[in-house]
Order: C-alpha cells, then sequence, then structure tokens
C-alpha cells in the first residue's frame, strides 16, 4: 500500500474492508467532525494522521 497524505475511498475500502457506500458516508462524517473543530476539509478525502487517530487512538511515526 502506497502511503499517501490524503486517504480516499477507496484508501478506507481497502483498510476496513467495507463497500464504497459505507466509505463515503465514513469519509462525510470525519470531514464533518474536522469541519466542526475548525478546520477545512476536502470532500472525499481525510488526512491519515486524522484516521490513524480516529481509528487506532495514535499517529505513526514516518518511517
Amino acid at each position: 500500500m502506497e502511503n499517501k497524505y490524503m486517504m480516499d475511498v477507496y484508501d478506507v475500502m481497502n483498510e476496513l474492508g467495507v463497500k464504497k457506500g459505507k466509505a463515503y458516508a465514513i469519509l462525510r462524517q470525519l470531514n464533518e467532525e474536522l469541519e466542526k473543530d475548525g478546520y477545512k476539509s476536502i470532500r472525499g478525502k481525510i488526512p491519515r494522521p486524522y484516521w490513524e487517530t480516529k481509528f487506532y487512538g495514535y499517529t505513526r511515526l514516518p518511517v
């Protein structure tokens, strides 16, 4: 897997093993949380560090 900074719907699908509709719903929810906290978001994408914090409780250090 390529370690991109921004995750898209296909990255979410692969990471969680869900279908495209569910992946978009997850991205939408995370983007709403970012906007509520005052951050800008890009529709259909999520920063990998934010993803890792929300799903795994930590951010991996770059290798």
